[in-house]
């Protein structure tokens, strides 16, 4: 007998023996057992999950002399005539290759006549979203009204495309993508069935390749077998699906999670210098990308993953990267992919991802610049932190010098605070130096962030500044759920107290008329109160025109003169 592939030697007799897809194995069961069989079903979705097989186990069983829960006996009459293919009363038709409106009126005048040894004709419909306009014309009456010893099953993967007026003729039964898990277990069966030996990591990997379909996956494994001597491991199913090496794509994420484009380029173009296709490649990286993501996000991404522990410890490795970093890499990935289909040449496509994931100070969008900002505030929270070496302070003139030490010694010398180390790595920055110009109260706050207020106090009994709750609550609103605009409309306020109220000063009324709204500015409260604020109030201030501005210079200018303005 001719070599059978796993796939049809291991295909599923009884409705028991199907994995999952348990909703539409119980409603076959029962109608079998009732005996209310429908006059036309329609079996959709993905490849390789069962579609054709529970077809012809339930073709069988409504025909048997005596189903056993619902599945075929297998040793009836009818049922060896079935098996030995000599019953002609179950009908397979390819609608890709008989897709015209002739073949749909030969079937029609065919279905008229009775079954010869069973009760039911039987007539599987594959792929039934081939047909033409025509065809389903041709045989909408006869589906809608069929003799009463006829049943239509159709099948298809692209339920979309077929007629409204034969989807409602029909019982629809949605198959849907296996769990890996059962999977798993269902390979693991079949090679304790030919005495395969095998490792559990070897099996997950075939599982995980097989992406939901029991017919790929058991592809994959009969390849998978006839490469293996002996144990199936890990590296042979590797070998087989020809994935570029583990360590190899660890080492090209790690430099692109890194910043570092001149060696991930480098390693990149070592990997398929080595003989890796472009689209293998990059397959391979944004599946390295998405186990690094499960193993940041998930608490039990071990078990999810499934993988041996040398590997999974260098991809927990990897996930102590930024997240923001890791979601952008993969969109700019994945995009790469989907973009290559169009491109002449894959592998410049590849490449310019790489580049512009591994350079993100090059890249103005949103993840980009969420992801360099989230960086600094790491090295600024850590005192790593340094000033960029082309940077040269500023030196007085001699003239200049001489005055300023002569100013410090007829002012009393202040007592000056220590500041924190992640603080002396930013001494010498042109706003660390107005810092230190400042009274001490602007900026010996432990809490001060990078958003800082540039407004100057206002006249009155006001503060001298809102000693850092600006910053914070603008940190508040960047890192909260509430609205992106929210935080926009705060970025250019200007900032003071008044007494124990908090003023917000803008000079614009669209910005005034945002956060004057009953919701905008009860969530400014709330935020507010988290650092003490229990009084605030947003104020407009009206803009002095620039020939206002002009006249105040002239008047200031030249004090004591006359000005008479027309």
């Amino acid at each position: 007998m001719a070599y059978l592939a796993f796939y049809r030697m291991f295909r599923p007799d009884t409705l028991d023996k199907v994995v999952r897809q348990e909703h539409i194995v119980k409603i076959l069961k029962n109608q079998i057992e009732s005996g209310k069989i429908g006059h036309a079903y329609l079996f959709c979705g993905p490849r390789g999950t069962g579609k054709t097989s529970v077809a012809k186990i339930f073709a069988r069983a409504i025909n048997c002399e005596h189903p056993v829960n619902g599945s075929p006996c297998g040793k009836c009459a009818v049922c060896k005539a079935i098996g030995s293919g000599s019953n002609l009363d179950i009908s397979e038709i390819d609608a890709a290759s008989n897709n015209g409106v002739d073949e749909m009126r030969d079937l029609r005048e065919k279905v008229q006549y009775p079954p010869v040894a069973g009760k039911y004709k039987v007539y599987i419909i594959d792929e039934v979203h081939m047909l033409t306009a025509s065809a389903f014309n041709a045989v909408l009456k006869t589906l809608e009204e069929p003799p009463a010893h006829a049943v239509f099953i159709l099948a298809t993967t692209e339920p979309q495309k077929i007629p409204a007026t034969i989807l409602s003729r029909c019982m629809r039964f949605d198959f849907k993508l296996i769990p890996q898990a059962d999977l798993e277990g269902l390979l693991k069966g079949i090679l304790q069935k030919i005495g395969k030996e095998y490792e559990e990591e070897a099996v997950a990997a075939i599982a995980r390749a097989g992406a939901g379909s029991a017919r790929d996956t058991l592809s994959i494994a009969d390849m998978c077998v006839s490469y293996s001597a002996g144990k199936l491991t890990y590296e042979d199913v590797n070998a087989v699906l020809g994935s570029a090496d583990f360590y190899e794509i660890a080492k090209a994420v790690d430099y692109i999670l890194n910043d570092d484009a001149r060696n991930a380029l480098s390693c990149v173009e070592n990997i398929l210098a080595g003989g890796k296709g472009v689209g293998v490649l990059i397959k391979d990286i944004l599946n390295y990308l998405n186990n690094t993501a499960v193993a940041k996000m998930c608490t039990d991404a071990r078990k999810i993953l499934n993988l041996p522990d040398e590997r999974y410890n260098c991809i927990a490795n990897s996930a102590k990267a930024d997240g923001h970093k890791i979601l952008r890499c993969t969109e700019v990935l994945a995009k790469a992919e989907s973009d290559m289909r169009y491109a002449s040449d894959g592998r410049i496509t590849l490449e310019t991802a790489v580049l512009k994931c591994a350079l993100p100070q090059a890249d103005y969008n949103i993840d980009a610049l969420i992801a360099r900002i989230s960086a600094l505030e790491d090295k600024i929270a850590g005192g790593n932190f340094t000033p960029a070496a082309s940077y040269v302070k500023p030196q007085a003139e001699p003239e200049k010098r001489a005055e300023v030490k002569e100013e410090a010694k007829a002012e009393p010398k202040a007592e000056v605070k220590a500041e924190p180390a992640a603080q002396q790595g930013v001494q010498d920055l042109p706003f660390a130096t107005k810092r230190r110009a400042a009274p001490a109260a602007l900026w010996q706050d432990e809490e001060k962030d990078v958003f800082s207020s540039s407004a100057k106090p206002q006249t009155g009994s006001a503060k001298p500044a809102d000693s850092g709750v600006f910053g914070r609550m603008l940190r508040a609103l960047r890192t909260t759920n509430k609205n992106a605009v929210l935080f926009t409309l705060c970025m250019d306020l200007g900032s003071f107290f008044e007494g124990d109220k908090f003023i917000l000063t803008t000079e614009s009324e669209t910005v005034y008329r945002g956060l004057t709204r009953s919701d905008n500015n009860k969530f400014l409260g709330e935020t507010l109160v988290q650092f003490g604020v229990t009084d605030f109030e947003v104020r407009l201030i009206k803009k002095q025109n620039n020939l206002s501005q002009a006249i105040d210079k002239l008047k200031s200018n030249f004090e004591g003169t006359d000005i008479d303005i027309k």
